[in-house]
């Protein structure tokens, strides 16, 4: 009878057992060794450094599975680095649900390190948390000077996702009647673009306007009345396509891309022949915006000649946002010509794809192909990133023959193709590949089968 009792007391602690590692993997989506289960005790129990580490790498691949956990840890926790490393982590993706910490930071500012107040400030802009408009105000009002640049910063923001009207008037009463030095007085005009009321267009084509102001304040201000796009500001932006400062010429012709008008459309030619490159991107910029057809042969010249990286590069995008005939066929040549640099290549490459991807997948995977063979790395990686972007009806194929590959790259980027493009019948090659040796390509194997369903 002992041994009897002994062996079902045995059994009840291993199902017991079972019951609780099964219910701690389901929390962290994998078993004990996995990459998963890692980072989840990374969050619960590791060091500052670690888990700021994790938010980084979590931050590279995209990832948002332990969103909860973070959440939950910073809650309680006052350490600078494990604040400051979510704050920017919930940032970059605008993904709310820190608010209320962050507002706490603020108003406990004594008792935070000034880098995690400033990183609390920049969030609650980033996800427009209208609520902080208040608290923000209140910090404006209080003349901080080691929290106010961003404070403004971000009061625009939040200002900006309620019409914008508000917040203006209060910005410009403050930069009018409050005596705000030359940083501060910047923050104000940018802040006043991203609450983009057309409110504040008189008052900023003012400023853009003054030839006796500072160049910098000039600038900002052609770029908030750019960002509002209203039409009231379009004179004090041509009269700054002519001025004789070259970084004020680049600012006006970057500004001319909201509005219309047989004005715009010259000014943006002529500012291709302008001897300062960054105008002539300010020209390609402004052409990509506006799809303008006219600055076509402008954009081949400058893409096939100019003797300046930048200037190639956004002509080349340019002439993929203009996408009509002549562009597309001006991309094709610049794709396949294989004596133009990889940069170039990648980048017609890449409009070619986002064009018209069925039309030029053969002759995509051509050239890839041929890159391989040639051993040109750096065009090779580079248009194995856009194949992996692509969405196409003809995937499949290619992200089979990418699996099959022994390189862990070239499998990293099938996984990419079978989850933009929802190959739910690839999934006995993924499932295959959650026990890569490759740990972090195993990792990404059983996320695409999640994104997957499978």
């Amino acid at each position: 009878m002992k041994k009897i009792f002994f062996a079902i007391t045995l059994l009840i602690g291993a199902v017991l057992y079972a019951q609780d590692v099964s219910g701690t993997a389901a929390g962290a989506g994998q078993s004990d060794n996995s990459t998963e289960r890692v980072r989840y005790n990374t969050i619960k129990y590791g060091t500052e450094t670690e888990i700021v580490t994790l938010i980084q790498t979590l931050k590279t691949e995209g990832a948002d599975y332990l969103d909860s956990e973070i959440t939950a840890l910073i809650e309680n926790t006052r350490n600078q680095k494990i604040l400051t490393g979510a704050f920017s982590f919930f940032g970059e993706r605008e993904k709310s649900g820190l608010e209320d910490r962050a507002i706490r930071a603020i108003q406990e500012r004594d008792e935070e390190k000034n880098d995690t107040v400033l990183a609390a400030i920049d969030y609650l802009g980033k996800v427009k948390a209208e609520k902080a408009a208040p608290v923000l105000r209140k910090l404006i009002d209080g003349g901080e000077k080691r929290f106010i640049n961003a404070a403004l910063r971000s009061f625009g923001r939040i200002g900006g996702s309620s019409g914008g009207a508000e917040a203006a008037e209060y910005l410009v009463d403050f930069y009018q009647n409050s005596s705000p030095d030359d940083e501060n007085r910047r923050e104000i005009i940018t802040a006043l673009g991203a609450a983009g009321s057309a409110n504040a267009v008189q008052f900023l084509a003012g400023i853009a306007s003054n030839n006796e102001e500072r160049t910098s304040l000039r600038t900002a201000a052609l770029e908030s009345i750019a960002k509002i796009g209203d039409p009231g500001g379009l004179d004090a932006v041509l009269a700054c396509v002519s001025a004789g400062d070259s970084n004020l010429r680049s600012a006006a012709v970057t500004a001319l891309g909201p509005f219309s008008g047989q004005a715009v459309d010259q000014a943006i030619l002529d500012a291709f022949r302008d001897s300062y490159y960054r105008t002539r991107v300010a020209a390609a910029q402004a052409s990509r915006q506006r799809k303008l057809a006219a600055a076509v042969p402008y954009l081949k010249f400058r893409a096939e000649r100019d003797e300046v990286p930048a200037v190639r590069e956004d002509a080349i995008r340019a002439l993929g946002a203009i996408a009509d005939g002549e562009s597309v066929k001006i991309l094709e040549d610049l794709f396949t010509e294989r004596k133009n640099n990889d940069r170039v290549r990648i980048v017609a490459g890449e409009m070619i794809m986002q064009i018209q991807p069925e039309k030029s997948l053969d002759r995509f995977v051509m050239e890839l192909d041929e890159a391989k063979q040639k051993k040109q790395t750096a065009l090779y990686n580079g248009l194995l990133k856009i194949i992996g972007e692509t969405k196409s009806a003809n995937m499949e194929a290619i992200a089979r023959r990418l699996m099959q590959n022994s390189g862990v790259i070239e499998k990293s980027y099938a996984l990419d193709i079978a989850a933009n493009n929802r190959l739910t019948s690839l999934a006995d090659e993924i499932r295959t590949m959650t026990a890569d040796k490759n740990e972090t390509l195993a990792a990404k194997a059983r996320r695409t089968l999640e994104k997957l369903g499978l």
